[in-house]
């Protein structure tokens, strides 16, 4: 049976990904707080709609895409929020990264209204969101979560169901952790090998087929390069979702040095303005320290 899918959250990510449904033939009502936003979705196919509610209403799978857990949760369960619209058996699938704790609260609260809920949030970017190839970890019933696989399947292209509700999200933890320590640690060589007077791309094409390349630094050290830090992947988002690490990590008694370490350093950016660039600005915070710049030019 085809889904009439309901999007909320129409921003960086969110816009790309609604067009990937669109572009699959989905019919998608969306809405966001920003009008232009879904005013510029609706010119390419999609229904408007002015609340959570309404977009429940028309929906029976509804995804969120918002900034933080608090925005999740008015969307879902404030004034005009979904679950108002919400019928017996529709599917929320929160693609927002939030902590366990909020995914599985809020999981709890949907089941007494029979409504299911999967978090799956995604990495990979706006890069990824345009293109449709996001990695999609998911927490929840393995049957709802086969219900819509093929939705998902829109918008990613490895997609894993972790494990029960919080799981999606927890992994999503894991996965910040990795990409935000692999950007500190490419900025910490770039800065030095910048210092030393070398020339830092060929440096980076020298190093990149061996055991240091990675995805990250693919992605990232060309920008850096360009000296282009237009937001993909925001500094106030990752910081939120680091803090998030460090919070969950105390509750589980875990020591995270490194992660400590790395939201400092994101408190160091946002103190400096550039909490709306993108988080291969880490850069600029060993650049400060070592009263240097990387870029393409020979030293």
């Amino acid at each position: 049976m085809t889904k009439n899918i309901g999007f909320i959250g129409l921003g960086i990510m969110g816009a790309p990904m609604v067009r990937n449904l669109l572009k699959n033939d989905r019919k998608v009502t969306v809405f966001d707080l920003n009008e232009k936003s879904v005013e510029s979705l609706v010119k390419e196919g999609a229904q408007p709609a002015t609340s959570g509610k309404e977009v429940a209403n028309a929906s029976d799978v509804v995804i969120t895409m918002l900034p933080k857990g608090e925005h999740v949760r008015q969307a879902v369960f404030g004034i005009n929020g979904v679950m108002e619209g919400a019928h017996e058996g529709l599917i929320i699938i929160d693609m927002s990264s939030v902590s366990p704790v909020d995914s599985k609260e809020m999981a709890e609260l949907a089941a007494k209204k029979g409504v299911h809920f999967l978090d799956a949030p995604v990495s990979g970017g706006e890069p990824k969101a345009i293109d449709g190839t996001l990695a999609i970890m998911v927490g929840g019933n393995e049957e709802v979560f086969e219900s819509v696989k093929d939705i998902l399947s829109d918008m990613g292209s490895d997609i894993v169901l972790v494990g029960d509700s919080g799981c999606g999200t927890t992994a999503k933890l894991a996965n910040q952790i990795i990409v935000n320590l692999n950007i500190a640690a490419v900025s910490e060589a770039l800065v030095l090998a910048s210092k030393a007077g070398i020339n830092v791309e060929k440096m980076y094409q020298a190093i990149r087929g061996g055991l240091a390349g990675s995805t990250v630094m693919d992605a990232k050290v060309p920008m850096i390069l360009e000296r282009n830090f237009k937001a993909g992947g925001r500094v106030d988002i990752n910081l939120k979702d680091i803090t998030n690490v460090m919070n969950t990590a105390h509750e589980l008694a875990v020591p995270l040095p490194l992660s400590a370490q790395l939201l400092e350093i994101f408190h160091s950016l946002k103190a400096d303005g550039k909490e709306g660039l993108d988080h291969a600005s880490i850069v600029h915070h060993y650049e400060k320290l070592a009263n240097v710049e990387v870029t393409r030019e020979e030293k």
